[in-house]
Formats: structure tokens, sequence, C-alpha cells
């Protein structure tokens, strides 16, 4: 062997010889089990709950040399049974334990042998014991002479006194530093009685520990009590006080008492003290089987043939009573029984054997354990009583439940009666089934469509049956909602199917009444939804139909175009895009969209059921990776696979829209058939990822495309005057083509208005009405019947019209609707914060002060880089506290006024006023059982913009609060975490942020670029307009001089005469043009020259007046443009401060809703437990790739424009 150096070690080094004393130490778990912490459930004592099953972190080391001295002290009343006390002291801040009991001391008399005293002997000499004769039969728990030994070597200070008044001496002895050091033994005269006292101090940093935390007392605390139920005849005291444990029985109590059964009432235990050695207690059990046992004292946590000799007896017995009982006729086995009894045994054997020093479980032989324990008929009667009778049966009638679901099977029948809307196949059952198809409609209407088409086909092997929308997921369901969903039986029914059989071979096809089933569904996401659900259907119970032809759609087309006599279907949107690309004045063809099947005509459906093979379109199985891609769609068990999933078909989209490629289509001309795998990464994923899309926010405007609608809506209608809500969600369906729920929308306009403390620090629609207030959190609405709203004017100022031609609008239908997102001058994703829940993906962003958010747009305009931000709620009177990276602490108001009246003024952010009373203030009023009531009364002076609660209790009681902290008792701070900031980038991909810096700074880049974009536009805009103005004059100018003749000419002359002439085809008309190649907008217009602008002038306008009008407006265009060349070269720019209207007038309040001037307020403790507690629960963030522009820095911020600096200064000085 080598150093890590290379050098190579000496023979000595290799092979070492240690003492037993450093063979302990150096290799601990072979003799007191891992001195590494361990989490798992254990039973402690807590003094708060009692003996309590929960999960702790514990080193079991350190438990096993505590373990050791106690048990030693219980086996002593094996050999003295006049011992009557144990005393334990445990105090963990000195890390001192004590063990202390009467009886039988040990002997104070020098070892002939061994030349020292006996106590120093077994205490501090390894391999010493009194177990060693296996002749003599003992009931102890020490056994291989390491037990107390392995206490003092792991302990820092170990002392020893005992006393024996046989020899009349008492002894006293100290060990240190790990059984290293000794003093010397005191020996005193000693008249009084025996006892013994092991004191000792562990060494933590043998294991790992600091201190003797709240889990190892816990721990230690219940071997205390097992202790006081196990040894009989014993008085426990712990810390100076005697443990309420009376025997075994009363022990059991410690974990029975207060719990139910499954219908609610108490366990009934049953117990019996067998004889001397054996006590037995049984109930109930709900959690599988779970044993409690001590052999000698020791817990066998473990159990161990102990155990198994107790089960073996009480199953037998009730095998028996069950089979009597059951009359579901479901067979019952041994190990079916034991999961539903909880067993206590409290055990005295000769000689255990364990399968480790740990001692949890005991290995000894039946035959050797030195005594009997036959469980008396009266003990079988009263547990065949006890509720676990009851509980096996309750899980038998389950079973047989599980078993009906062979008979919701079908068999194969000509005719099937009692199936309402069923519309049967002729040949369906009989000896033509397997050529028979069963059409699966979503809906009556698609239904109405399908049996349209099968006047063409006819009827003879199609038969047709509509779904009420989605199926079940069966992968994810339970037993009885299969059983009891009366769709998915019909299903079954109508196919014939049978639960369990396969269908691997031709054969087997046969026994079916259909030999095909064709979904047919509307083209949409929601179709396609219903769709997966059928496939992950079938293959979930009969995986082998799937590796048949046995599925396939129909579809129908989403889009037709016509012109003249020609026609073309589109079975895709991307396909219909691509041949708008392709296709010179597109818009010339009638273009009609389909949004459902319900779109498609009688006729349309003959003409599709006419041509079969072309909407025909059959799922093929191309092997594991079909069955892998349904499983990661449908299964539970898969949800971080499916987050995966979406990440990488989103980060796919980025790069084909970066790189302008088309969008994937499943469904081109020429296809006849498609892979379950093909389906649930290219069109299932579709509606997955639509979810997200409508539930979490773009970064770039904040919004989600429902409020999106909403603005571009306001921002159309441009309404001078208020407008009910209810009505204006009309306008956002039909203008914006929303399709979801009226309810759903009609919230999201009101939420957009509201702005009361925790909603929109700035809200971009007016709230004139009662749009709801801080008292319910704005459940308090009135109806959208009653309310009004319009845009604020601050939106406008938010969202330039001067952006609205370098957004790209989505389209529905063929109607332009809102884009694809706004770009506001401040990210209003920070401003007022973002919440939602998605498919694998949530978002939760706090709100942030505007102010902060100008001030860093400033700093980056300047190359600095943005200071740290906390949240910020508009109005809020309340303190926010840093924690640690993303971790806050919201904290409300509260003072002390006198000596026993507080003033409640803030509520943590969103803990409205009305639930804080409901579920804070009346429960410390009225009190529980359990806890008395805290105050004495409570007064309201809130208004719906403020908090303000006067409570009065005692002054002692107040004295204890303040102690306790007041914030923290009337539970005024709550925690708000910032780890789920995800968002949808500018390309429409979902992306993780570690902070809010990346949010700004990914915004900051982001409208930059469209800074540099808008003043482009204004200048080529403002330039075409000055030429088409000049062309104008020019033209007017040379006809007035005769130059120019246009009578009793045609048109295609006049036009040939202005081109040789040199005059622009229409400069304005080119420029849109070229804007919309390069916004890929194309609008399809002819190509051709167009002097319209000048041909279509009206007579007046050849006069001389006219041609010098037309020169001063083409003048003022080029200032104007020129104005805007200069902003880009950093000429001209200033600050335009907003307009200063009125002040304010103040609001009136009655002073008894303002908080009292006199009080004493309390300022919130932020301890370092606090900060400690949120940096263990932040988890780690996989660090995401940000977007960057790849253009020049300088040259965008000399894009900056006169309109970004005044937008931000009316900001400033206006809100």
């Amino acid at each position: 062997p080598k150093r890590k150096g290379g050098e190579k070690m000496s023979v000595e080094r290799v092979y070492q010889k240690k003492t037993q004393l450093e063979h302990i130490l150096l290799r601990p778990d072979t003799y007191i089990g891992s001195v590494e912490p361990v989490t798992q459930q254990m039973w402690v004592f807590d003094e708060d709950l009692g003996m309590n099953l929960r999960e702790i972190t514990y080193v079991p080391g350190l438990y096993k040399i505590f373990d050791e001295i106690l048990v030693n002290a219980a086996d002593n009343k094996q050999r003295d049974k006049s011992m009557s006390t144990i005393k334990i002291s445990i105090d963990p801040e000195s890390n001192t334990i004590t063990i202390w009991n009467n009886g039988k001391g040990i002997p104070v008399v020098e070892h002939k042998d061994e030349k020292m005293y006996v106590p120093a002997l077994i205490f501090g000499h390894l391999l010493t014991s009194s177990n060693y004769d296996d002749e003599q039969k003992k009931v102890t728990g020490g056994r291989n002479g390491y037990g107390a030994k392995l206490c003092n070597i792991f302990s820092t200070k170990f002392t020893v006194e005992t006393a024996c008044k046989e020899y009349k001496h008492s002894f006293k002895q100290t060990w240190q530093n790990n059984m290293g050091k000794t003093s010397d033994p005191k020996i005193k005269f000693f008249d009084g009685d025996d006892f013994t006292c092991v004191t000792f101090q562990p060494d933590l940093s043998k294991f790992k520990m600091e201190k003797l935390d709240k889990d190892i007392v816990a721990l230690l605390t219940k071997r205390a009590y097992d202790i006081a139920g196990s040894c009989k005849g014993v008085k426990v005291m712990l810390n100076g006080k005697k443990l309420p444990v009376t025997g075994f029985r009363s022990y059991v109590d410690l974990y029975v008492k207060d719990k139910l059964d499954e219908v609610g009432v108490a366990l009934k235990v049953v117990n019996e003290s067998v004889n001397e050695r054996w006590e037995v207690c049984l109930t109930m059990s709900e959690k599988g089987f779970q044993q409690i046992s001590f052999v000698n004292s020791i817990a066998t946590t473990k159990g161990g043939r102990h155990i198994d000799y107790v089960v073996d007896q009480i199953v037998a017995k009730l095998i028996e009573v069950v089979k009597k009982k059951n009359k579901a006729g479901v067979s019952v086995k041994p190990f079916q029984v034991k999961n539903h009894i909880w067993v206590f045994v409290n055990a005295l054997i000769e000689n255990p054997t364990f399968d480790s020093q740990t001692k949890e479980n005991m290995t000894l032989q039946t035959k050797s354990f030195g005594s009997k324990c036959p469980l008396s008929e009266k003990f079988i009667r009263a547990a065949t009583n006890c509720g676990i009778v009851e509980s096996i049966l309750n899980w038998v009638k389950f079973k047989a439940q599980t078993q009906l679901n062979k008979k919701c099977s079908s068999v194969k029948h000509s005719k099937i009666k009692g199936i309402p809307k069923l519309d049967d196949a002729n040949d369906a059952g009989g000896k033509h089934s397997s050529e028979c198809t069963l059409i699966l409609t979503e809906g009556d209407s698609a239904k109405s469509l399908a049996v349209s088409g099968l006047g063409v086909i006819g009827r003879d092997r199609y038969g047709v049956f509509p779904l009420r929308g989605k199926i079940l997921n069966v992968r994810e369901a339970t037993h009885k909602q299969i059983m009891e969903n009366a769709e998915i039986n019909n299903i079954i029914k109508i196919v014939g199917l049978q639960y369990k059989k396969s269908y691997e071979d031709p054969e087997s096809l046969r026994s079916l009444r259909y030999g095909k089933i064709m979904i047919m569904t509307d083209q949409d996401q929601d179709g396609s939804h219903i769709k997966g659900l059928l496939i992950n259907f079938f293959h979930h119970n009969w995986p082998s139909l799937l590796k048949h032809t046995f599925l396939e759609e129909f579809i129908t087309p989403i889009v037709k175009v016509n012109k003249n006599k020609q026609e073309h279907a589109f079975y895709s949107i991307p396909e219909f895009d691509e041949w708008k690309k392709e296709t010179v004045n597109f818009k010339t063809w009638h273009i009609k969209y389909y949004k459902g099947l319900g779109t498609s005509t009688s006729k349309e459906a003959k003409e599709y059921f006419a041509d079969m093979e072309k909407h025909r379109i059959m799922f093929r199985y191309a092997g594991t990776e079909d069955d892998a891609a349904i499983t990661l769609a449908f299964s539970k068990k898969k949800t971080d696979d499916r987050k995966e999933w979406l990440t990488n078909f989103m980060e796919d989209r980025r790069q084909r829209r970066m790189h302008g490629l088309p969008e994937q289509y499943l469904y081109g001309t020429q296809a006849k058939h498609l892979s379950y795998n093909d389906f649930i990464n290219k069109e299932l994923i579709l509606f997955s990822n639509s979810d997200n899309e409508r539930s979490i926010p773009s970064l770039v405007d904040g919004l989600k495309p429902g409020q999106r609608k909403v603005l571009f809506t306001c921002m159309k209608r441009n309404d001078k005057r208020e407008v009910k809500v209810a009505q204006l969600a009309g306008s956002v369906a039909e203008m914006s083509a929303y399709h979801h729920g009226e309810q759903s929308l009609l919230m999201t306009i009101v939420n957009l208005a509201q702005n009361f403390v925790g909603s929109n620090n700035v809200n971009i629609l007016q709230p004139l009405g009662q749009f709801g207030t801080r008292i319910n959190g704005g459940k308090d609405a009135a109806s959208p019947r009653y309310i009004f709203t319009m845009l604020s004017p601050l939106a406008k100022m938010l969202f330039p019209a001067v952006d609205s031609s370098l957004l790209k609008f989505l389209f529905d239908d063929n109607q332009k609707v809102e884009p694809e997102w706004y770009i506001p001058i401040l990210p209003l994703v920070l401003v007022n914060g973002a919440e939602g829940i998605g498919t694998g993906w949530a978002c939760k962003i706090p709100n942030y002060d505007h102010r902060e958010i100008v001030n860093n747009l400033y700093r980056m305009l300047n190359m600095q880089d943005p200071l740290p931000m906390l949240p910020s709620y508009k109005n809020f009177k309340g303190v926010i506290h840093e924690l640690g990276q993303n971790q806050y602490m919201v904290s409300g108001e509260i003072s002390v006024l006198d000596k026993n009246t507080i003033e409640i003024t803030e509520l943590p952010v969103r803990t409205w006023t009305q639930a804080y009373k409901e579920s804070v203030l009346e429960p410390m009023l009225q009190g529980t059982e359990k806890t008395p009531a805290l105050i004495n009364d409570y007064k309201e002076y809130h208004t719906d913009q403020t908090v303000k609660f006067v409570v009065r209790m005692s002054e002692e009681k107040l004295a204890q609060a303040e102690a306790a902290g007041l914030h923290k008792v009337f539970k005024l701070q709550s925690s708000l975490t910032c780890n789920s900031m995800v968002l949808f980038d500018h390309m429409g991909c979902l992306k993780r942020y570690d902070s809010v810096q990346d949010i700004l700074k990914e915004f900051f880049e982001l409208r930059l670029h469209y800074y540099k974009l808008r003043k482009d536009w204004l200048v080529g805009s403002l330039g075409a307009e000055a030429s088409k103005l000049s062309n104008q004059a020019r033209f007017v100018l040379e006809k007035i001089e005769g130059k120019i003749t246009i009578e009793n000419k045609s048109k295609r002359e006049l036009i040939r005469m202005l081109v040789q002439k040199g005059f622009e085809s229409d400069p304005v008309a080119a420029w849109t043009k070229a804007q919309e190649k390069v916004l890929s907008v194309d609008s399809g217009s002819s190509s051709g020259p167009n002097f319209n602008y000048i041909l279509n002038m009206p007579l007046w306008c050849l006069s001389k007046e006219k041609v010098d009008e037309l020169l001063r407006q083409r003048d003022i265009k080029k200032i104007e443009a020129q104005e805007q060349a200069d902003i880009c070269a950093g000429k001209g720019t200033k600050l335009v401060k907003g307009k200063v209207g009125k002040p304010k007038v103040k609001k009136l309040h009655l002073e008894e809703t303002l908080p009292s001037p006199y009080g004493r307020r309390v300022v919130p403790t932020i301890t370092q437990a606090m900060k400690t507690d949120a940096s263990k629960k932040m988890t780690k963030k996989k660090k995401v790739t940000h977007f960057v522009f790849k253009m020049d820095y300088a040259s965008l911020l000399k894009a900056q424009s006169v309109v970004f600096y005044d937008n931000f200064a009316h900001l400033i000085y206006t809100h």
C-alpha cells in the first residue's frame, strides 16, 4: 500500500496490533452500534404529546451505552426482590446522566485473584461479568461482559458509587478520558442501606453531537417509562418526579389511550398476566403489524422468537373465528390476520440470545425460554371482541369488492341492452364482429356528425357511442372509482372486454364484439387529452390490445381554404402556416377555421366518411418506447420525469423559434399511421404544456393569457366611460376569442382592478365599485353585474401605444387577438407579483416597490448592478426582514397600551382581517379543554383599509406573552419564500430564476432591445410618410406646370408614366410591407407598384396652396425623424417631469380607527434560530442559463428614447 503522495507505507504501518480498548474506540459499531446520526421512526416520550411514534434523529451508540447502565439497574431486581426504586436524572445542560438504584449493592471487597476492589473490576476492566456461568439460569439482561464498561469507555467522565451493608463499606471511583485515566477508589465505612449509582458524561464528540438534543432526550425518557412498565414492583423516578406507571397494563395505556379505531371508537385493550414471567396485551392495529416487547427489561424493538411464540397462538385462534364470520368466501392467510394486530409482551427469559450487541432482536429457541406462555380462553374470547376481527372482516370485504371487478368484465353478445345513447353496429357480436369498428365520440354533437357519416358507409360494421367528457385516469384511480364509473363499464360491456384477459393472439380478439376502436374528438388540446386517456385505459388494463391495430383515430380538418373551385384541407396549424408562406396572395382565398367537430356540417361529414382512408389514422405499436411514453404521461410516480419531459419540449420549441424552424406536426396530407410514442411526445404534450401556459405568467408583462386578453380588449375598446364588469367580460370573449369559463374571466377582471393591501401594487384596471377589501381578501367583491371598471390611466403609460406595432399578435380562427406578450416599461411581474400552479411547475413571486425597481433600472442604464430589493406591498405598515436567500419574515404591528391592553394595527401580508379574528382571536378568547383562554376581550376599530384590534388580557398573561414574544403568541409573523420563481421567458419557455435580480436583468435587456426597435420603427415610419408627402407635392407641382398630362389615359399608362418619371410606389405601404416581413407577418397583398396615394388625390388638391401644405407637412415629418435619430446618437435627451395635479384630499378617519399615539410599539424579533431554520428549508435549485441578446450593449444604451425617461418620470412624480 502507498500513501496519497505515492510513498510506500512501512510493514509496521500496514499491520498493527491494538489493545481491546483501542479496538473498541476505533471500531465502536462492533460493540455499541453505529456512532453516526440515524433518522428513523421511533417511539419516544415527548412531554407535551406523551408516547409518540415520530421520526427522530439519534445516535444508536449513545442510546446503547445509556441502556446498558439502565438494564444493569433493572437486572438488580432479579438478584434482590427487595429492590424498590430506580432514580434517573438526565441533564442536557451539563451533559450528565445519573442512574441510581437501591437493593443489594456491589460487594465492596478486594478480589483475591485480580487484587482490586470488585466495583473497580466490573466497571473499569473489560470482559468482566457475573453472567459467564451458562449453567446458571438467569433472567437478566447482561451477558457478554461489555455492558457498563462500554459506557465508561465512551464517556469523558464516569463515576461509580455503591454501598454494601454486608461488608459495611461504601465505594466511589471516577474514570476520565474514555476510561484512560482513573482516580484512586475512595473506601469509607458505611452502615446504611445498599445502593448503586452510576454517573457519566457521554463523550459527545464520539457521537458527532454537540449536546443532548430533544430527540435523544425523548428516546431516553421513553426507556425510563419502559423500565417502569416492565420491571415489576419497581418505582421509577425521572428527574425527581415519579413516573405515573403502576405496571405493564398501565404502561400500555401510554400508547393506546385516546386512540380511536376506524369507526371512531376508543381502542379496546385485552390483557393477561399469564404467569410470573409473561404478560401480554393486545389491541387492533390500522398500520399493519405492530409490537412493543421486552425481554428481561431490554426493549426488543425488532421483536424476535418470543413475539412469534405469542402471536402465532393469537393468529391461529383468530383465523378460526374469522372463517366462521367470513361470508364473502375469500380465503384469509395468517400473515393477513397478523397485519391487524398490535401486541405488547413483557417476558423474563433465561439466558436470552440476540443477533447483535444492540439486542433489538431476540433469537433464543422457544424450547430454551425456561417458561411457557399459554394464553387462556378468556383472553382469546376478549381478543375476538376488541375490534381485530371486525377490522379483518372489513379488509375481506374490500378484497371481495376488488374481485368483483371481474364481474364488471363482459362477454360477447350479439345484442346488448341498457346502455343509453349507444348506436350499436348491426354485426357487432356476430361472426363478423372482428370487422366492426366502434366510434367513440367527444360528446353528443360529435356523435351526430358520426351518424351523418354512417349514411355513407352504413351501420352494419360501425357503431357509435358518445363520451361524456374526459374519462377516468384508471392508472391512478381506486378500484371503487373504477367499479362505480358507468362510462368505463359501458365501454367494457360494448366491446366485450374481460379484465385480466390477454389478447395477444388473433383468436382472442375474435371474442370481442368490436375488432377496432376509432376515437373521434375535436382537434384541440382537450380532444388530445381524451385520446390520451382512452389509450391509457386500454394500455393499463389490456396492453396486448395496443400491439394490434386495435386503436385508431378519425381526424377532421382544422382549416379549409377555397378559391374558385379549388379547395385544400389542413389537419394542423403548422401545415397551414407553411401553405401561407408558400402561397402568394393567400388572403384572396376564403379561409374557414373548424374549432370543433360541431363546426362541420352534415354534408361535410358525409364527405369525410366517403374518403375514410384520408381521415383514418391507425395507432401502431413501436415497442417498449411506446409503453414508457404512456406511463410517463399518466403515472403518478413519474411526476419528476414529466417535469423534465415538459422542460425538454419547451427547450426544443425555443430552439426552433430562434432558428426560424417550423413547428412539428403529426397529421400531414400523407399521414396514415402514428406511433403511441409520437402521439404522447408531439400531441399530448401540448395539452400538458397548455395548463402551464394558462397558469404561469410571462416574465415580459407579468400577465397570464386570460389577463392579457382583458388588457387587449380594454385597449381596443378605449372606453372614455366606465363599463360594467359583466359587459366587459362579454367583450373579452368576443374580441379576444376567450374559450374558457365565464366565472373565471369575471374574477380575472376583478383581480386586475383590486388595490387593497396584499393585492396589486399597481392595478391596471380601475375599481369603480366594491371590488373587495382586505377584510376578506377580495372575496367580498360585489356581483360583476353591479360594479364598473375601465383602463387605468397608469396602464396607458405602462403599456405605451407606440410599442403596439412591434408586438407579435396572435390569431384565433383568423381573428387577430392579443399579442404573445406586451412589453411594459416596468417589469410588472415584480411590481404586482405572480402566483400560479401548473403541471409539474408552480410560480410564486411577491410584490416589490416600483420606485426601487425604477431606481435599479436607472442604475443598470448607468452600467451599475441592481441593488437587492425586499418584497414590498403598497400601504402595508408592517416590516419585512430577510432571513436568508429568498427567505423573508413578514411581521405585523402590535403595541402595548398599558399593563393589560395591547393594540394590533397591522397583520402579516395576506392575513385577512376576518380570518384572523375567527382563527386567532376567537380561540384565544374562548379557550379549549386543554388550553385556557388567553385574552379577556377584544374590540374592533378597523376599516376596509386599516386594521385595529384592541385586546384586553390579565396582567400576568400579558407578561407571559411578552416573555414568549407578542408577535409569536398572536401569530403576527409569517414566512415568505421565493423558491418557485418560475416564469415563461420571451421565447415562451418556462425558466426557473434564482433571484429577483435575474428577472430584472432579463427584463432590462429585452426592454432595451425593444426601445431600439421602437426608435427604428419611428424613424422609418416618419421617413416613409415624408417621402409620400414629397412625391404628392412633386406630382401636384408638375401637373400645375404642365409637365404631366393625365387626361384620356388608361390607369396602366399613368402608372407607366409615373415610374418613368421616377415617382416612388407608395412609400408608406412599401415600408409597412418590409416591416411585416421583419416581424414574420404576411398580409398577402399584391406586390405590384402602388400609386393610388397619388392618383386618388381629389381634383381640388391641384392647387399652389396644397403644394405648400404638402411640403410643410413633409418638413415636419423630416424634423421628427431627425429628432429620433438625434436621440439614438445621444443628443438632445432631457428628463421631462410628469404633470403635477392637485394634491389629493386626505381621507377622513375617526380617531378611534387610527393607532393609539401613546402605545409602546413592540419591535418584531428575528432570532438566529429563525434564520437557521430558513436556511435548512432552502432547497438547492438547478442553475439556469439566462438568455442574453447578442448585440452591442453600448449601442443599446444609445437607443434610450425620451419616452423611456418620460414614463419613468411620470411614474415617480404622479404615482
